[in-house]
């Protein structure tokens, strides 16, 4: 590596053993409660050093290769560069942010299934060879703009527990697997090993064994046509739970110490994604608005509750929604469970309440049903493991303002780098010394990365 992102406009607060997460979050809503209630989070990039120790004392040999789109922020790429974890990216642009870090190509996995020819075109040129392939369309695309391309046959899994359609969107089938083979064959293009993904919300550990099963099926099948297979690909779906961790590793590693034994020669690789940052980063967004509703408009449909005919029902709107941070909730089920930061007293009456983001659009639902004390325009409400999916790219919907992100890490983390022989000048000069008794301002303390 050669280093850092010399122009990444950020800094990451090293807290003396006295200061907190939560010292933060209260000093950042002060400053924003003066100066102008902007949405923020607060990363503690020492989860990251914590996630990362956990993987190699649960996981090792196999190597994390991090999904760069789950969380693109500077801080956690550079941090896990610097711990020396692979990237998988699935674009152009975000094989160029991993490469600005000084990333060698061979750290990097292109994993789009369905790639743009400029974008392969890209990768080529970059010495960005490893990519993934699941039909004769896409294969033919790689061969014609990456001749030096090594693809990872990415197959189906099969998981009763889990959606069907999602499962089978991509991947392709043991069978197809022959004909794929046929074709590289023909065209030139190396074949050298083999990727599947079994989501998170699977249940059922039995689709490891079978994907584990099929995987070592195609290493077969690929001896039959002469391709060198090198790499095994077991996706991502972990969830941040030590206890999911070592439970997939139970089930996996003696099939792997069968299928695949160290002295096959077969690098096994995964893509864990919000294992590393969901925990990691904390949303606080402010109360831009609110309402009075009928009870029976709030509740989803099909739910019978009672309540007092005199209990007000309150809709609450945010300034950040699915068109910003809470984005992932178009696409999946997003738990998000508000807190209230301002104190109350606890025999303080509860009212069902609604929270709806700012574009006042029927799709801008945060929560549909929770139940909170009576809150006022201006209160701060605080979402807990908002790493994951949250902080790309987004949305500029009706001017909507991308929260600012403020790092931090505490000093046993920092020095748990430092015991493991990765940090280095470059990136200590990221850091400055936040004391135990905060008063920290966005401009004076914290630079940002908006």
């Amino acid at each position: 590596m050669k280093g850092f992102l010399e122009d990444a406009n950020y800094s990451i607060g090293l807290l003396d053993e006295g200061a907190t997460l939560a010292d933060v979050i209260d000093n950042c809503i002060y400053e924003h409660t003066h100066t102008g209630k902007r949405a923020f989070y607060v990363g503690d990039l020492g989860k990251l050093v914590k996630k990362n120790i956990q993987w190699q004392n649960v996981m090792a040999p196999i190597k994390p290769f991090y999904p760069v789109r789950c969380n693109s922020t500077p801080g956690v790429l550079e941090i896990l560069g610097t711990l020396g974890v692979g990237f998988a990216c699935s674009s152009k642009s975000e094989m160029a942010l991993v490469q600005d870090l000084g990333i060698s190509p061979e750290n990097i996995i292109y994993t789009n299934p369905c790639k743009q020819a400029s974008q392969i075109k890209y990768a080529a040129k970059a010495g960005i060879n490893i990519m993934i392939c699941d039909n004769d369309i896409e294969l033919k695309k790689i061969a014609r703009n990456h001749p030096n391309a090594k693809l990872l046959l990415h197959i189906a899994t099969e998981d009763i527990t889990a959606d069907e359609e999602v499962n089978m969107k991509f991947g392709t089938t043991l069978k197809n697997c022959r004909h794929l083979m046929e074709c590289a064959k023909e065209l030139g293009v190396q074949i050298v090993g083999v990727k599947f993904h079994v989501s998170g919300s699977c249940k059922e550990l039995q689709t490891y064994i079978h994907a584990i099963s099929d995987a070592r099926c195609v290493f077969d099948m690929a001896e039959e046509f002469g391709f060198k297979m090198n790499m095994l690909d077991i996706g991502g779906g972990f969830t941040g739970s030590e206890l999911q961790l070592e439970e997939v590793n139970h089930v996996i590693r003696p099939l792997l110490d069968v299928y695949f034994p160290k002295e096959s020669g077969v690098k096994v690789i995964a893509e864990p994604g919000c294992y590393y940052v969901s925990s990691a980063f904390t949303l606080a967004v402010n109360i831009i608005a609110k309402k009075t509703v009928e009870y029976d408009k709030l509740l989803p449909s099909g739910v019978e509750q009672t309540r007092n005919d005199d209990e007000p029902v309150f809709t609450y709107y945010i300034n950040d929604g699915v068109y910003g941070s809470f984005a992932s909730k178009l696409s999946e089920k997003l738990n998000a469970i508000p807190e209230v930061h301002k104190k109350y007293k606890e025999d303080e009456p509860l009212f069902a309440s609604s929270l709806w983001g700012p574009s006042c659009d029927e799709l801008d639902q945060i929560v549909e049903n929770c139940r909170l004390p009576e809150l006022s325009v201006g209160d701060w409400l605080i979402f807990d493991n908002m790493g994951s999916g949250t902080l790309g790219e987004q949305s500029t919907f009706n001017d909507y303002q991308r929260p600012l992100i403020y790092y931090m890490m505490s000093f046993s983390d920092w020095d748990e780098m430092q015991d493991a022989g990765i940090a280095s000048d470059t990136l200590m000069k990221n850091f400055f010394f936040v004391p135990s008794c905060i008063q920290l301002s966005p401009e004076d303390r914290f630079s940002t990365a908006a």
